[in-house]
């Protein structure tokens, strides 16, 4: 919001701001952005090479052919795909699986069950990588201290728990205080390692010949399965590479691109190669060759830097997911978590309590039950591949329908890369009881909770649907029989505006009583990211006493009520806040043998309705001024 200066405004006044520039942007995006993929370093060549060279042994073909997958994979997978072709499908500004979602079901004109169970896939495995990555990313970096002195290597696992508890226990505090340090870390993180690799691709120059794609095609064509195994390890360089869409919304689609050729890429693409020179140079090197690019002396401050990264890398992806399933919530794919501000002045700090407690428990298991960066690797890549298919798909059906491309033209553009990505999704499937299944599992349980919600939430707004008295039959049984007159407004929620609100009857029904205004009040949620003040407030008069009001939000917004009716004074509606008492119904659920759903997702639905936060705190309605009524339903 710019400040204006007035006549009475001191001479010293502050001026309005400039919008940050885009080297500012770009420098911040490096910080949230780009944490996930910037710290695969730490492990990727290395279980790369590892699986490559499982059957012949380490050789240079193994090698070279390693590092040109690293190359093309960033090239097409990440440069391409993401920042020169998805970051153009933006909604209103803001990307993600979500926001693809929504784009594609605007693209067709309709809701189709295919897109929004792709969405569903997508946005569930997006949160089974948030689970990984923070166990993943700060191990590889502890594991460090082993070579500082082998005997640390059994205080890896403990001094990782303990670094991910202070992790998750800040998170009730915000990042907001710390968060302008992201960037410069993340900068001097990048820099680090391009300067490391850099040094040490002289010890074998060769290395440089992986720039020629030969490498690659003749590495998968010649190894077969081998190949396609350290295919999947060599996914683990990209992981992150959805992130540069998930956060288009914060920093905007230039920024990001400046970042990543301008800094990320070349600093990743130096590092890699310098790896792969050393174990070249030095094959014993491969038990960890992004510590051994550097001297002995080194090795610490390293670790301490790496640290830092992963625990930024971790912090974004927890974010990631916090606004993951605050639009999910929006969109009504989960039920209402409590959502709470950590900070006064940047709308998007939230914290989720539920959802760190449940990432919380999650990291715990996988550091428990893996204990080394090396077999939590194997756990790693499905659900990131998953999401880029995912992403791929939906982005062909934008591209034809949305973007006007001919069906061929829609095809020549996102094909050869959902391709690239399928090969990439069955590589990583081939590691499934190797910890693969561990992803999987996550995102299974989460399109079932999803699915459970929506279908549970239909069936049950279908079932009221069919008690509920239509409004204009109440209004002209009311007109033959009035109710007594009480002064002050009455606000009834309900997501059916044609019919009475349950609360009204009730409230007619047992209280025998009428206020002066009542208002008729449903919450929209719009398939996009943010929705304009003059769009906000819809009022339609229904009779003297009566009005429909529709309050519009988008899926980032907090759904504030008090804030909405207060635009609505400006379109005619007039009321005190503090004479308003807002009627909400409290559903208790029972279940029925005629729901519509087997009995253990009827179970699941209820126990999920339970767990749904207050409506009073996620309207941020004023406490004093709400009248709860309880109902029984049965679904």
């Amino acid at each position: 919001m710019t400040q204006t200066k007035n006549d009475a405004a001191p001479p010293d006044a502050a001026a309005p701001q400039a919008p940050p520039s885009v080297f500012a942007l770009a420098l911040g995006s490096i910080g949230v952005v780009y944490g996930d993929i910037g710290t695969s370093p730490l492990y990727a060549f290395r279980e790369a090479v590892h699986a490559a060279s499982a059957e012949h042994g380490l050789t240079r073909e193994v090698v070279l052919g390693v590092l040109s997958l690293i190359l093309w994979s960033l090239i097409i997978t990440v440069t391409l795909k993401y920042v020169l072709v998805l970051l153009r499908a933006d909604n209103n500004g803001e990307g993600g699986t979500l926001s693809l979602t929504a784009l594609a079901t605007r693209a067709l004109g309709r809701r189709t069950a295919l897109v929004f169970l792709l969405g569903v896939i997508g946005a569930a495995m997006f949160l089974g990588d948030s689970v990984i990555t923070p166990a993943i990313s700060v191990l590889s970096a502890v594991e460090g201290l082993k070579l500082v002195n082998p005997g640390f290597a059994d205080y890896v696992v403990p001094i990782s728990l303990l670094i991910l508890v202070g992790l998750f226990a800040a998170q009730s505090h915000g990042t907001a205080r710390v968060a302008a340090l992201f960037g410069p870390i993340m900068a001097i993180w990048f820099v680090t390692i391009a300067i490391a690799g850099l040094l040490h691709i002289g010890d074998d120059p060769r290395v440089l010949y992986a720039i020629n794609p030969q490498y690659a095609v003749a590495f998968v064509a010649q190894h077969g399965h081998i190949g396609l195994i350290a295919l999947g390890a060599v996914f683990l360089c990209v992981t992150g590479g959805e992130a540069l869409y998930a956060d288009l919304g914060h920093f905007g689609r230039k920024p990001i691109q400046v970042a990543w050729l301008s800094l990320v890429l070349p600093a990743l693409l130096l590092n890699y190669f310098g790896q792969g020179a050393r174990v070249l140079s030095d094959a014993s090197a491969l038990e960890n060759p992004f510590f051994r690019l550097l001297p002995d002396v080194m090795v610490m401050p390293m670790v301490i830097l790496a640290t830092a990264a992963t625990v930024i890398a971790s912090q974004a992806v927890i974010t990631g997911a916090y606004s993951l399933v605050h639009q999910a919530i929006q969109l009504g794919l989960l039920p209402r978590l409590a959502i709470l501000h950590t900070s006064a002045s940047h709308v998007g700090q939230i914290y989720i309590p539920r959802v760190t407690i449940a990432l919380f428990i999650g990291v715990v298991l996988l550091i428990g039950l893996f204990r080394s960066s090396s077999a939590l690797s194997h756990a790693y890549g499905i659900a990131v591949a998953t999401t880029m298919v995912v992403d791929g798909l939906l982005a062909f059906i934008v591209a034809w329908k949305l973007w006007k491309l001919k069906l061929w033209q829609a095809a020549l553009l996102m094909v050869p890369f959902i391709f690239v990505d399928m090969v990439f999704f069955s590589a990583n499937l081939l590691k499934l009881f190797e910890g693969a299944w561990v992803p999987i599992l996550f995102g299974a349980v989460m399109v079932l909770l999803i699915l459970t919600w929506r279908r549970g939430t239909n069936l049950l707004s279908s079932k009221t649907r069919r008690t509920e008295v239509p409004l204009d039959t109440l209004l002209r049984s009311l007109e033959k029989k009035p109710p007594h007159i009480v002064p002050g407004t009455a606000v009834f929620f309900t997501s059916t505006p044609d019919f009475a609100p349950t609360a009204l009857l009730h409230n007619l029904k047992h209280n025998k009583v009428l206020h002066e205004k009542n208002v008729i009040l449903t919450i929209h949620v719009s398939d996009t990211p943010r929705v304009s003040e003059d769009e906000r407030v819809q009022i339609s008069p229904v009779s003297e006493r009566f009005q429909r009001v529709v309050l519009r939000f988008g899926y980032m917004e907090e759904p504030n009520v008090p804030q909405g009716l207060a635009i609505a004074r400006t379109c005619g509606w007039r009321s005190d806040i503090m004479s308003t008492s807002f009627f909400l119904s409290r559903r208790a659920l029972k279940p029925s043998p005629q729901s519509g759903m087997p009995a253990w997702q009827d179970r699941l639905f209820i126990g999920l309705a339970r767990t749904s936060s207050d409506a009073t705190d996620f309207f941020q309605i004023p406490t004093g001024r709400v009248v709860e009524v309880g109902t029984q339903v049965t679904i």
